[in-house]
């Protein structure tokens, strides 16, 4: 319940600070990607095969927007 419940909160606070939209976007998609991480361990130890790769979605696109935030 910990990896699931950290997860949801992570992605919550990950959409609140980009909906925001106060200048803390990396400090939000960090937050998107350690909620897929989290979530994704979550969903591999339960089997939950497609909350999984939604997961890894979230994450490739939390890495996408860490990368062109520098840009």
């Amino acid at each position: 319940k910990l990896l699931e419940w950290c997860g949801v909160i992570t992605a919550i606070l990950y959409s609140l600070l980009i909906a925001l939209n106060v200048d803390l976007e990396f400090l939000g998609f960090f937050l998107l990607l350690l909620s897929a991480f989290l979530i994704g361990l979550w969903s591999l130890k339960g089997n939950h095969k497609g909350i999984l790769i939604l997961q890894l979605f979230y994450a490739i696109a939390a890495i996408i927007g860490m990368i062109r935030w520098f840009d």
